[in-house]
């Protein structure tokens, strides 16, 4: 850590550190020096095979910006003494970033904060509807394929552990019996009026700065940004910000879905991107949390029967549960499917 600090000016002894935050991916500490605060962090490479690539996109897009004179911006990493804004020693990656006091959420805590998130999502691509995505590159290929997800589900079906297996019959039955998600999937990919456009791929709550008046600052993590459908976005926000709580829990009784959260995303995203959007695109938007539950649910089920190999489990039948956790949200998604697909049309109707 201390050669790397000292490639931005600062010195051993003139500052100190400490953990922040709680990513599961990137480690990330906080330096403090008698100036100010900075955030450095440290790249997976287990997930991130090529962390230049996301460097590489950040500016990129951040040029971009610049060039057409948006009102938007992206928070952006700080030029070392190489020139550059990641650096490499000892074969990892790092990055600094000023410090920017700012209120953050581990979850949606009310329908406001969850409007913001939305808001602040749907700005950042609708900031960038103009830019050519074959310039950017993908840090992890396939990230939100669903195809392959359900190939690799099937597979794990065929190879994985025999025990496993038996014991996770009913999930597995239940998640065949939602293929029309995947099938739906399959035809929005090869719908011209679903475009491809620049996708955060990340939209949990904790990836907005809220002001001390929770109104949003700006949106960060911008690692997975790369070419995608909206449906990635939404969906994954829905995922995250519908039920009170996580896809840790498991008393799977208390997974239900809050309709004005629901219609606070709605609100938040359309009132940016409603303009960008297809008619076809807005008749996806509850699709989109099909889409993503589903995916979510296929992968823990996944990693149950290959024996634990990407999500780190706790106790044997972690990612058991957690796939049952994101069925039972799918459940109740499908069950208001209707209904919010009337809102939406309203809502959307309203900008």
């Amino acid at each position: 850590m201390h050669n790397v600090l000292n490639l931005y000016h600062l010195h051993q002894g003139e500052y100190t550190t400490g953990n922040y935050g709680n990513g599961l991916i990137n480690t990330t500490w906080i330096i403090t020096d008698k100036h100010q605060k900075y955030i450095l962090q440290r790249i997976n490479r287990k997930v991130f095979a090529d962390p230049e690539l996301i460097d590489e996109n950040i500016q990129t897009l951040h040029e971009h910006l610049l060039e057409y004179r948006t009102d938007h911006s992206i928070i952006m990493p700080l030029v070392s003494q190489t020139g550059k804004t990641m650096v490499s020693c000892e074969n990892e990656y790092y990055r600094l970033f000023k410090f920017i006091p700012s209120r953050t959420y581990l979850v949606a805590t009310s329908a406001d904060v969850a409007f913001e998130a939305a808001k602040q999502f749907g700005k950042f691509t609708k900031s960038l509807s103009n830019f050519n995505t074959d310039e950017l590159y993908e840090p992890i290929p396939h990230f939100h394929d669903l195809n392959l997800r359900y190939t690799q589900f099937l597979q794990a079906i065929k190879s994985g552990d025999k025990n496993r297996i038996h014991k996770a019959e009913k999930i597995i039955e239940s998640l065949k019996g939602h293929k029309i998600i995947v099938d739906a999937y399959n035809d929005i990919i090869q719908n011209p009026s679903f475009k491809k456009r620049v996708t955060h791929h990340d939209t949990k709550i904790s990836n907005v700065l809220f002001d001390e008046d929770n109104k949003g600052i700006a949106v960060i993590d911008l690692d997975t940004t790369m070419p995608g459908y909206f449906i990635s976005d939404v969906g994954d926000m829905l995922r995250t910000y519908l039920a009170a709580v996580s896809e840790e829990e498991i008393n799977f009784d208390l997974i239900e879905i809050r309709d004005e959260y629901f219609k606070a995303i709605a609100q938040g995203y359309l009132s940016e991107m409603k303009e960008e959007l297809s008619a076809e695109e807005v008749n996806a938007f509850v699709y989109a949390g099909k889409f993503m539950i589903y995916m979510q649910a296929l992968r823990f089920i996944t990693d149950y029967l290959n024996n634990d190999i990407y999500y780190a489990a706790k106790y044997p039948e972690h990612n058991y549960n957690r796939a049952q956790n994101q069925l039972r949200l799918l459940e109740c998604l499908i069950e208001k499917e209707e209904q919010y697909n009337l809102l939406v049309q309203q809502i959307a109707s309203e900008f």
